[in-house]
């Protein structure tokens, strides 16, 4: 049922991955912080948990980006 859904090879660069990471984390990194900042009304704080928080997320949103690289359900083929 899922024999050809799966590729060894990646279908993208991994320094296309890596910019799309760094661009969409940004994007998260300030709604992050603005969020803790209206929430606990510290700007330190707010500053402290969307560096964390975000430096987390950066390094398991990479992972899970190249472990769906290597899936070619939905995309088409150029056979």
């Amino acid at each position: 049922m899922f024999k050809g859904w799966v590729s060894r090879s990646a279908l993208q660069a991994r320094k296309r991955a890596l910019v799309k990471t760094a661009c969409y984390r940004l994007c998260m990194v300030v709604i992050t912080i603005t969020v803790a900042w209206v929430v606990v009304g510290d700007i330190e704080a707010a500053l402290n948990i969307g560096v964390v928080t975000n430096l987390l997320k950066t390094g398991t949103y990479y992972i899970y980006e190249r472990m769906w690289d290597h899936v070619t359900w939905g995309i088409p083929s150029t056979k």
